[in-house]
């Protein structure tokens, strides 16, 4: 896996729906140049890295 997937790809490998990430996004919660990158297409894609960093960040439940 690469270090950006498309929202579809995220979606598959994570569980979390498109909708979800989208709203992910839209919120705040996942930042644009950081968690998330236009490409030059227009795009969004999802840096799998900085998703990974940021589920680590908070304690366990």
């Amino acid at each position: 896996m690469g270090r950006f997937v498309t929202v579809k790809r995220y979606a598959e490998l994570s569980g979390y729906s498109e909708e979800a990430i989208r709203q992910k996004i839209k919120k705040g919660v996942w930042r644009l140049t950081q968690h998330v990158r236009k490409a030059p297409d227009g795009r969004l894609m999802i840096n799998v890295e900085e998703i990974e960093k940021w589920i680590e960040s908070y304690p366990e439940a």
